[in-house]
């Protein structure tokens, strides 16, 4: 069976190398796809907690690159973005709450009816204002208690020159998770705390549900986070000291990255193409993929090698993907290839810039 990825003579190899990558590929991408499409069926709950005017509104229109949340309410105002889709037939419900100290006593008691089975708490703290006070504590303390899938966010640090001693202050009243001062007037830390949302998502399979509720302008920089950890786990199993034992585990993170983009940008895959892309980028480079596998029988630096050549071919089947969806092009085999071979000459000459 081995010899089927590193026999002699190339020609006769490469296509027993097809012919089973394809067996292997159609067996992956009906488990993958199976439980891609199960995850998108699923209601996505992200609630905003803290006071009012502590930059909650204003915090999720930067993440989700649009706006979707009313901006300056006053205390004791009902703004009602409970359970708000963009679209009724969205999975993603927003819960903007008016704030657990708000004027209105019946606005403060709805916010706990939702922290318990959110699936993100976002807990907002003005780092403007008062920063933790006796009863945001507690209030958190409680939360924390039901739900630990919270992120701390210390908004409007644009206007403290003392973000630092803030942070510190936090982390010693509330240990545990995770603080991201932000300002969602310049921008700052934006990326880091969209990044943090999606990984809590990504414990529940429900990243690519909240993904879908993102302008088509910050799609690019959750694409290039998915592409380059996807190279990343690529090499982690490339570098596997045994030839052959990559194949399927390797076929799964490639075919996971293409379904994740098609939905990140709205575009169809179908399994043949899907099986054409990936076929192309390993037979089409029968060469180094027959390497890869000789080189494990290298102790140590082969192992390098072969996860460098595994890390590659992933980054470009996930960067030519990229590429094309957002210039509106259908992606051929031959494009790809054409891509796979630009992008590997790249790497060879300036390997840091790949994972730009």
């Amino acid at each position: 069976m081995m010899d089927d990825f590193f026999g002699e003579g190339l020609e006769t190899n490469q296509q027993k190398r097809k012919r089973k990558l394809e067996e292997i590929f159609d067996q992956s991408f009906e488990s993958e796809r199976r439980d891609f499409n199960q995850s998108l069926e699923q209601d996505v709950t992200v609630a905003l907690i803290g006071d009012v005017n502590a930059g909650k509104s204003s915090t999720l229109n930067a993440i989700l690159g649009r706006e979707v949340a009313t901006v300056g309410a006053r205390p004791g105002e009902t703004v009602r973005i409970d359970q708000v889709r963009q679209h009724p037939e969205d999975k993603v419900i927003f819960v903007d709450t008016p704030g657990l100290n708000d004027a209105n006593t019946q606005n403060s008691e709805a916010t706990w009816t939702y922290y318990q089975s959110a699936d993100v708490i976002l807990y907002f703290l003005n780092a403007a204002g008062t920063v933790l006070s006796e009863t945001e504590t507690k209030n958190f303390r409680k939360i924390y208690q039901h739900n630990q899938n919270v992120l701390i966010v210390v908004t409007k640090m644009d206007a403290t020159n003392d973000v630092d001693t803030i942070v510190r202050h936090i982390e010693e009243k509330l240990p545990g998770p995770k603080i991201i001062p932000v300002s969602a007037k310049e921008g700052t830390n934006i990326d880091r705390l969209r990044r943090e949302v999606l990984d809590i998502l990504k414990k529940f399979d429900k990243d690519n549900v909240f993904v879908r509720q993102m302008d088509p302008t910050v799609r690019g920089k959750i694409a290039n986070n998915w592409i380059v950890g996807a190279g990343t786990a690529a090499g982690a199993i490339g570098a596997v000291p045994f030839p052959g034992a990559d194949i399927i585990p390797l076929t799964s993170i490639q075919i996971g990255l293409m379904l994740k983009l098609s939905n990140l940008y709205e575009r169809q895959l179908s399994k043949e193409s899907a099986k054409e892309l990936l076929v192309v980028t390993i037979v089409g480079n029968s060469g180094k993929t027959a390497f890869r596998q000789i080189a494990k029988l290298v102790p140590g630096y082969g192992a390098v090698i072969a996860a460098g050549v595994a890390s590659t071919a992933t980054l470009a089947l996930g960067y030519g993907t990229k590429y094309v969806y957002e210039n509106n092009l259908e992606l051929t085999p031959e494009q790809l290839m054409g891509f796979v071979k630009r992008f590997r000459k790249k790497a060879e000459e300036s390997p840091e810039e790949t994972n730009e």
